[in-house]
Formats: C-alpha cells, sequence, structure tokens
C-alpha cells in the first residue's frame, strides 16, 4: 500500500464548496482507502492504496465529490514520496524562513519556465519563485495574503489549462509527515 495526499483545490473558502473533512473522510473510505485521514479544512486528505495510478486516483475522487456535493472540484494526488522529493528540493532556506513566507504551488503536470518567462521577476523582488518538479515555489516574506507576485503568477495567461493548488510550508511539511514522507 502506498500512502497518497489528495489536494483538493478551491474548496471550503469563504462559505463556498464546503466539503466538510467529515464528509471527505468517509467519501475515501468508501473508494476502497484506507489510512484516511485529513488536515485542516482547506481540502488535504492522506489515504493508503494499492492503485499505483495517481491521475486515476484524483479522477475517481473528483467523481465522487461531485456526485456527493453537486459541484466539480479538481483535485491533484501525489505520493509520500513525491511530497518529500518537493520539500527537499525546495530551493529557499525553509529553516530559516517562517512557514508563512513559503509556499508551493503543485501542478498536474510539469511546467517549463518558459510559461513564467513574461513576468519581470526582479520587478517583484525581495519575493521571488523557483520551479521544480510538478511544483512552483515561492518565497513571499509578507505573506501569501499581499502577494504581488502570488498575484501575478496566478494570472489565467500563465496557468491556462492546468490543475495548480498552493499549500504553505506548514502544510507541505505535514502531508509529508502525514504520508510516511522522510523530509
Amino acid at each position: 500500500m502506498t500512502m497518497y495526499a489528495a489536494l483538493l483545490r478551491g474548496i471550503n473558502v469563504s462559505g463556498h464548496r464546503k466539503v466538510p473533512m467529515a464528509e471527505l473522510r468517509t467519501l475515501l473510505t468508501g473508494l476502497g482507502h484506507g489510512g484516511v485521514g485529513t488536515y485542516l479544512q482547506s481540502g488535504n486528505a492522506v489515504f493508503s492504496s494499492d492503485s499505483g495510478d495517481e491521475d486515476t486516483l484524483a479522477a475517481g475522487l473528483e467523481r465522487a465529490i461531485e456526485e456527493r456535493f453537486g459541484f466539480e472540484v479538481r483535485c491533484l494526488v501525489r505520493d509520500g514520496g513525491y511530497l518529500a522529493a518537493v520539500a527537499d528540493a525546495c530551493p529557499f532556506p525553509a529553516a530559516e524562513l517562517q512557514p508563512k513566507e513559503l509556499h508551493v504551488t503543485y501542478f498536474d503536470r510539469p511546467v517549463d519556465a518558459a510559461r513564467f518567462a513574461p513576468l519581470d521577476a526582479p520587478a517583484f523582488l525581495p519575493e521571488e519563485f523557483r520551479l521544480g518538479e510538478r511544483a512552483l515555489y515561492l518565497h513571499a516574506p509578507g505573506g501569501l495574503g499581499g502577494s504581488k507576485l502570488a498575484a501575478a503568477l496566478s494570472r489565467p495567461s500563465l496557468v491556462k489549462g492546468l490543475v495548480a493548488t498552493s499549500r504553505n510550508w506548514n502544510t507541505v511539511t505535514r502531508l509529508v509527515e502525514m504520508t510516511g514522507g522522510d523530509a
């Protein structure tokens, strides 16, 4: 059995698209997964499965959520090894930063630097970003809420066609722990 994290995009924000975590746990268990748990109310779940196919697991969860709650929620499913590798590869000094300053955006597929080339990155300093494997690392010293770089990175012209969801560093490391990763 492999441990996975399901990263649900855009739920439980300002009272919209509500997916109670207890119901999400029940839904995942009903799909035949074991070791089910959730973290916070923002769409983070862990589970074990023999499947080995992250895209199939994500699609099954998306269908089940739509059937149960009546709205579409895009999901990314990643195994614990991948999550640990992303944490280990962080290009910023995570141990020296406050968790609110560091975020990871997970993508459904690899993204090359050319996609973000139109951004004038130096204009956003001291905020910075770096690309990883199906991930983008954002260092926002003032936090995500007031980050001009975060807003620029999420422009539709830059993320068109991608499924993307972001997590702060506390959540990144907690999901590694919950999935048994080594970070």
